[in-house]
């Protein structure tokens, strides 16, 4: 018997719960796999994203903030 065939025939024998334990180290796997053959990751190309992504996420609070302060506001009035 082939490993595949023995796979599949424990498999057959799994509880549901186990089945999705089984699913799940099957995505863990696939991902690992895909991290392993990316490319190497450039740290100051990724510090200049997270940086881009700080300065709009600032912003975007900063317009809520303001928002909210308006708000407070008119129920005061």
């Amino acid at each position: 018997m082939s490993v595949k065939e023995q796979v599949i025939h424990e498999l057959a024998t799994l509880t549901d719960a186990e089945l999705v334990e089984v699913a799940e180290f099957l995505a863990f796997l696939r991902f690992r796999d895909r991290l392993q053959s990316a490319p190497d990751l450039d740290e100051a190309k990724l510090a200049a994203q997270y940086a881009a992504f700080g300065e709009a996420d600032q912003a975007l609070a900063e317009e809520g903030i303001a928002e909210y302060e308006r708000g407070l506001r008119q129920e005061d009035a």
